[in-house]
């Protein structure tokens, strides 16, 4: 009879494992991404952005795509090993894809660089990180608890220190960026 504590110690370990590839993949998309755009509305390389007739086909659109076809992938051939991992890393590559514009399909339009792209983009990064270390709910005591409380706090008092610095930020640089967006690439 299979011990069931090293079975689901290994189930753990995997799921931490992915959780890994889809949070390094997730933040490599997100900043790829960014570089890219900020370059070709700059004009440092050319425009390779995907036009259908008059229509900018926003790279959000290839994440959703992504995440469509790997969840289905994933509901139907239920790959195991490298397979599994591979499609880890698609399944994050759709996600960078799809939160790095997340501004955009929150407020239907509207411009790139917006302050809601980044907040989802750290909060799914907060929450990926968190399934990587944290241990499972079963095993929560009542300092995992505490420590998960405190964390919160401190998030959020970390947050509001920083508000009036991202607010400064987004003064400084944002007409910057919007400029850049609304001359569009070459």
């Amino acid at each position: 009879m299979p011990d069931d504590s090293n079975t689901r110690q290994s189930d753990r370990a995997s799921t931490q494992q992915l959780a890994r590839l889809v949070l390094g993949a997730f933040l490599l998309t997100f900043l790829i991404s960014r570089i890219l755009v900020l370059l070709i509305m700059s004009r440092r390389i050319p425009d390779f952005f995907l036009h259908v007739g008059q229509t900018h086909v926003h790279h959000l659109n290839y994440g959703i795509f992504l995440l469509s076809g790997i969840g289905a992938y994933l509901l139907f051939a239920r790959p195991t090993g490298r397979r599994l991992n591979l499609c880890a890393v698609i399944y994050a590559i759709g996600l960078g894809l799809t939160f790095d514009e997340f501004g955009m399909w929150l407020h239907l339009g509207g411009g790139y660089w917006q302050r809601a792209s980044y907040d989802a983009v750290v909060i799914i990064a907060a929450l990926l990180g968190l399934v990587v270390v944290a241990p499972t709910i079963k095993k929560f005591h009542a300092k995992h608890w505490l420590l998960g409380v405190l964390l919160l706090l401190l998030i959020a008092w970390f947050l509001w220190l920083v508000n009036d610095a991202i607010i400064h930020f987004d003064k400084r640089l944002g007409p910057k960026l919007q400029q850049l967006e609304n001359q569009g690439p070459a």
